[in-house]
């Protein structure tokens, strides 16, 4: 596995210390050292050198003044760059999987999905590039013709996580490019390493286009030195955010204060209702891997499992048989289910959140154990977690990042809907049944209150074809398909007078004699 990846790491000129700032020239950094280390055993994979207040302000002029020339190259052209985009993405698309999977610990399937999902989404945004439509409509003045069109806002800020390094980023920044912006990114501490390989494979492909330097910045950095600036900053009139409600708070406030715009995807308490009619086996495919794919960390991660009374037992003897299954380990490892979580740090949250639940008068149904000796010394690795616990306990409200799965029963399904609402998160949600009145309820205005609402099928893995995100303290944010495009660009409305007459809106009179 070593000399795999030292392979993949050389291919992408991985190997030394690498710069925690730039957009395409050669750059020198002065900030501290950051170790980006792996959750897999604790092992320091790279050395990267991060932004001083100073490297951000060169990285910010530069993302500005590549704005000017970037917004007047025309939008098809735009697309065409970031389809060579996603041909880089496509040649190394392997090699970028490694990273990704040995920086943050996914297993490799899921790591190869995440540079499929940038690929995917380069496609998406070429198409794109030919339909940033506006609008025409009647005026209600005699030979004017009154219309809306959408122009490039600016450069555009975008913090990323760790649990998606790279693909929330292509999310926005595919989509702010062939809108016209520039983009300056802050990724996570926890996943620096994937966001310079990808900005390595990235630069050369925007300079042999011959796009200005600045079109895509990256800079790695503390609050200090970055992270406030950066959503303080009035250069950037939009921050798109990924993170904590707690950090979305902080971002939302920062950013109003100067009157600028957000795009936050925040915390996610995902639930799956289950109803008499299901396909059981379905169901328990699609709440297995909601619940512990990306071994728990996904914000559209399955938390609750609301359960109707009358399959309840049957359905959780299936869910424990198939958690007995799972394989748990070295997330590169063939057949290898759930890796570790992304560090100590969370291993302590689970441990913590599983304390209250039992204090709270939950019960612990299977897992929950921290493993140790051999491989996993590291102190990374659980065992998922099936708990039984009301829908009101106090912590099954929050969201705990990690494989806990909450169990609750229900009788009908209008309580059921009611304690899937009635969390304070509302992204994603799921019912599994073969009623159709069921079903529509469920879809209804008195149905699911998340941004997303799936049936018969789980809640985590949405397409990028719809706009993602979601409702209360999720943020309200939509990034990815549909028309989230508009987000990324400044509507204007306008009007052409072709007659020689004046006639003023409303049939106002103020005629000058």
């Amino acid at each position: 596995m070593a000399h795999r990846m030292d392979s993949a790491f050389a291919a992408l000129d991985l190997l030394g210390e690498q710069q925690g700032a730039g957009f395409g020239s050669p750059f020198t950094c002065r900030g501290e050292v950051l170790n980006a280390v792996s959750p897999i055993d604790l092992e320091v994979i790279g050395r990267i050198r991060t932004a001083a207040v100073a490297d951000y302000e060169t990285v910010l002029r530069a993302a500005a003044a590549a704005f000017k020339r970037w917004s007047e190259v025309p939008a098809p052209q735009r697309g065409e760059i970031v389809r060579r985009i996603g041909g880089v993405l496509r040649d190394r698309k392997k090699e970028l999987a490694e990273v990704v999977a040995r920086e943050v610990g996914k297993i490799r399937s899921e790591a190869e999905g995440e540079v499929q999902e940038m690929i995917d989404m380069a496609d998406f945004a070429v198409g794109q590039s030919r339909m940033l439509y506006g609008s025409t409509m009647p005026s209600e003045r005699p030979r004017h013709r009154l219309y809306e069109q959408w122009l490039p806002l600016g450069p555009v800020g975008v913090i990323t996580a760790f649990n998606f390094p790279l693909a929330v980023w292509a999310w926005n920044a595919l989509l702010a490019l062939v809108c016209g912006n520039t983009v300056v990114w802050k990724p996570s501490a926890k996943a620096a390493l994937s966001a310079v390989a990808a900005m390595k494979l990235i630069w050369p492909v925007l300079a042999q286009s011959g796009a200005p330097e600045g079109v895509l910045a990256l800079v790695i950095g503390g609050r200090g030195s970055v992270g406030q600036r950066l959503i303080d900053d009035p250069r950037l009139p939009l921050i798109s955010a990924t993170g904590s409600v707690e950090m979305g708070r902080h971002v939302s406030q920062a950013v109003s204060a100067r009157l600028g715009r957000t795009i936050l995807e925040l915390g996610g308490n995902n639930a799956v209702i289950v109803a008499p009619s299901a396909d059981l086996d379905l169901a328990l495919r699609a709440v297995v891997f909601g619940a512990v794919g990306t071994a728990g960390q996904r914000c559209t991660t399955t938390r609750r499992a609301i359960v109707h009374r009358d399959i309840y037992e049957r359905f959780c003897s299936r869910l424990t048989g198939a958690y007995r299954k799972l394989r748990i380990g070295n997330p590169l490892a063939e057949g290898t289910h759930m890796g570790p979580l992304i560090d100590r740090a969370a291993v302590e949250a689970m441990q913590a959140a599983l304390e209250k639940a039992r204090g709270q008068g939950g019960r612990v149904l299977y897992g929950g154990d921290v493993l140790a000796g051999g491989l996993f010394a590291a102190g990374t690795y659980v065992t998922p977690c099936l708990v039984e616990a009301d829908a009101d306990l106090p912590i099954v409200q929050e969201e705990t990042f990690a494989p806990i799965l909450y169990l609750t029963r229900y009788d009908w399904l209008e309580e059921a809907i009611g304690l899937q609402n009635a969390v304070p998160q509302g992204l994603s949600s799921a019912i599994f049944t073969r009623d159709l009145l069921e079903a529509e309820l469920f879809l209804s205005h008195r149905g699911s209150d998340c941004g997303i609402a799936n049936v018969n099928l789980g809640t985590s893995g949405a397409e990028i074809g719809a706009a993602f995100g979601g409702e209360k303290q999720t943020g309200g944010g939509r990034e990815a398909g549909s028309d989230a495009w508009k987000a990324y660009m400044r509507r204007q409305a306008c009007t052409i007078n072709w007659s020689r007459d004046l006639p003023l809106s409303q049939g106002v009179d103020f005629s000058i004699e």
